[in-house]
Formats: structure tokens, C-alpha cells, sequence
């Protein structure tokens, strides 16, 4: 096939269905974010352990993925993405199953760090988020938020289940269920994937004598602009782990039980998928740093309610208040690195800025579980949280700013 036949396939049909085929495997691999999460309680009894040292799986998963979703990105952009997908669908079940065989908690860290999180999930994220939008153009903005919406909604679906599971057969039993439903899932799904993505000329390597210090579409690329938004992506996450991951045990302290606490997780999942996909549309309007900026600014507000409110309807409510704010700001990092790099840099690019969302996670997952030892409530794991979204609005703002500068000398 030409590279003309290829480019025609941008923004097609093909694209679409493409779309569709990502965000299965998204939702479906993306168990691996979910299932630590709930299980956290019942693993702090299980190995006789405190919430701090109970939150270190959720860390190792979520730093291992961090690390392998930059090794996938790689291989996706070098062999393509059938590649990483496959391997990724493998590790998974073998996660699972050495999770639920696991006698001591460093098994279970193992099995959760290296093969869930690093060789498993990782897969089923970055580099599909990078491979959809080499297939659109026009409208990658809400391509890129309904592919980023697949871990939200595996978190939608999965957790209830996972707590059922557990309620009712143990959590060893559930694991291997899992395990087995991501190998008979994945794999075949992932054949579909065989075909390479298009590379549009116009936006692949910049020519000869090209000025390095723009991106593919001429927007002006700050020095250092990969690390900014690396740092911006840990720092918006920090903020975002402290109720996804806390909720369900935050619950438990409340005397709400568990099983509330996982209700509010997918409530608020849930509503993370809505959001995710209407600031793919805003996007596609005011561009990725823009609903960045938005997003992260309401999420921030959002954070600030859960300080003076602790009753059930309240929680369900500001739950679902903060998934409708935060929902807008993974993806945008995506289109982000679209804007300041080019096509065939993708999936590194991409996956590194993501999987520093990632490690944004894992490390804000464990920093709350700290800050409650050590303060005995989780007041002050939320302000922590506060904080690290100022530094992210902070991080848009300036680029924001450099992104303007030039036009404002311009006509000056």
C-alpha cells in the first residue's frame, strides 16, 4: 500500500472501528489499575500489615507500569502495536494467577509489579492512545479522550465485581478469574491490530534546516517542554490518587462499609468517562493545553470539597463532582505531545508523559496512605493533594504564556 492509500485511512472508517478495537483492550486490561485498589483492605488483614504498608503494592504496581509503559511505547513505535499488546495480555494473566498463589505480601508485590503493572497493563494504555491518534487528525482530540476513557471505564465495571468476587468466593479465587478472562480477551483482540498505523508525512521528522524549537504544527516548543509536562503529569495525579485510591478504605473508616466505598469509586469512574469524552470535544475547539488547564483547575476545586464534607450522600456526590472534573486531563496530555513532537516519536512520547501520570498515581496512592498513619485521618492527605494541583495549573499556565509570547511580540 502507498503512503497515499495509508494517509487516506486518517479520519476514516477504518480509524473509527480502530478507535472502538482500542478502548475494548483499554477497558479490559485496565483491570490491573483497579483490582490493588480493592482488594487493599482485604490485603492489610491478609498479611496482618498497616494502610501505609498495605498502599505498597498499589505503589509497586503503579511505578512498575510507569517504567513499562515507556518500554511498550518503545516497542510500539519500532514493531507496531500488536506487539506490546499481546505481550501485555499474556503478562496479565500470568499476574493474576502468581497473585492469587501468593503466601507472603513480597509475592504479591511481584506478581503485582512486574507482570500486572509493568509487562500487563502498561500495554493496554500509552501505546494505544499513541496508535489512535496516528488515525486521526481532525477529530483526534475526542479519539484520543474515548481511547484515555478505558481505564475509567474498566474501573467503572471492574470494581464492583472485583468486590463481589471477593465478598463471595475470596480474593485468590477472584484473581484467577481474572487472569484468565484477560488472556481469553486480549489475545484475540489484539490480532486485530495487525495492521500499521499511518504516518502522516506532514507531521513525521521535521525536514532538513526545519527550526527544532517548534513542533509539527509551527506551536512554539519550550526548552525542556518533555520534562515540564512529565513533571505536570506527576503532580496532577499526585492529587488524583488520594480519592480514587483511599475511597473504598476511607469508606471503611467511616463505618460506610467497603462495598459503599467501591459503589463511590465507580460513581465517580464512571462520571470520569462522560468528562473525559466532553473535553475530547472541547479539545477539539479550544486544543489539548487548554482543557488542560480547565480540567486541572476544576479538579483542584473539586478536591477542596471533600475537606468539609464526610456524610455518605455527601461523599457520593462530591465523588461524582470530582470524576466530572478530572476526567478531561489525562488525554490532554496526549494531544499535548502531538502538538510539540513529532508522528513517528508518538508512542515514546506519549507513554512517557502517561506513564509519569502513572507514577503521579502510585506515589500520590502511597503518600496518602503515609499521611493517614501518621495523622490518623485523611484531612491532610487531602491538602497534600491540593497542593500538587497547584503546581500542575501552574505548569499549563506557563506554557500557556510561552505559547502566546511569541504572538504577543509579534504584534507588540
Amino acid at each position: 500500500m502507498n503512503a497515499q492509500a495509508d494517509i487516506s485511512v486518517i479520519d476514516g472508517a477504518a480509524a473509527w472501528r480502530r478507535m472502538i478495537l482500542a478502548l475494548a483492550l483499554s477497558t479490559i486490561g485496565g483491570i490491573g489499575f483497579w483490582s490493588v485498589v480493592v482488594v487493599l483492605p482485604v490485603i492489610q488483614v491478609e498479611f496482618a500489615i498497616d494502610r501505609g504498608s498495605a498502599s505498597t503494592p498499589y505503589l509497586a504496581t503503579f511505578l512498575s507500569f510507569a517504567v513499562g509503559g515507556i518500554i511498550m511505547g518503545r516497542l510500539a513505535d519500532k514493531f507496531g502495536v500488536i506487539v506490546p499488546v499481546m505481550l501485555g495480555g499474556t503478562m496479565l494473566g500470568l499476574g493474576y494467577f502468581g497473585a492469587a498463589a501468593a503466601t507472603e505480601l513480597w509475592q504479591f508485590i511481584v506478581a503485582q509489579a512486574l507482570f500486572i503493572g509493568c509487562l500487563g497493563s502498561s500495554a493496554t494504555f500509552g501505546p494505544l492512545v499513541a496508535d489512535v491518534s496516528l488515525w486521526f487528525r481532525r477529530r483526534r482530540g475526542i479519539a484520543v479522550a474515548i481511547v484515555a476513557s478505558g481505564n475509567y471505564l474498566s474501573g467503572t465495571i471492574w470494581p464492583p465485581i472485583i468486590q463481589y468476587g471477593v465478598d463471595t468466593v475470596g480474593w485468590r479465587q477472584t484473581h484467577v478469574a481474572i487472569g484468565i478472562v484477560c488472556i481469553a480477551a486480549i489475545l484475540p483482540l489484539a490480532l486485530l491490530l495487525r495492521r500499521r498505523a499511518p504516518i502522516d508525512p506532514h507531521e513525521g521528522q521535521p525536514a532538513a534546516g526545519a527550526n527544532l524549537s517548534t513542533g509539527p504544527t509551527g506551536i512554539p516548543r519550550p526548552p525542556g517542554v518533555q520534562w515540564l509536562l512529565v513533571l505536570a503529569g506527576m503532580a496532577c495525579c499526585i492529587a488524583m490518587a488520594t480519592p480514587q485510591v483511599h475511597i473504598v478504605a476511607y469508606c471503611g473508616d467511616l463505618g460506610y462499609g467497603a462495598q459503599r466505598g467501591a459503589e463511590m469509586l465507580s460513581v465517580m469512574l464512571g462520571l470520569g468517562v462522560v468528562s473525559r469524552i466532553s473535553f475530547g470535544l472541547i479539545a477539539d475547539k479550544i486544543g489539548g493545553l487548554g482543557a488542560l488547564l480547565v480540567s486541572s483547575s476544576l479538579q483542584m476545586v473539586a478536591m477542596f470539597f471533600y475537606l468539609p464534607f464526610d456524610g455518605l450522600t455527601s461523599l457520593y456526590i462530591v465523588s461524582g463532582l470530582f470524576g466530572l472534573a478530572q476526567g478531561g486531563i489525562v488525554p490532554s496530555y496526549a494531544l499535548i505531545a502531538r502538538d510539540y513532537f513529532p508522528a513517528n516519536q508518538a508512542a515514546t512520547r506519549i507513554s512517557l508523559v502517561l506513564m509519569a501520570t502513572v507514577a503521579g498515581m502510585a506515589v500520590g496512592g502511597w503518600m496518602a496512605g503515609e499521611i493517614y498513619d501518621y495523622t490518623g485521618s485523611y484531612r491532610a492527605a487531602f491538602l497534600n493533594g491540593i497542593g500538587w494541583n497547584v503546581l500542575n495549573v501552574s505548569i499549563a499556565l506557563m506554557l500557556l504564556w510561552h505559547r502566546k509570547r511569541p504572538r504577543a511580540m509579534a504584534t507588540g
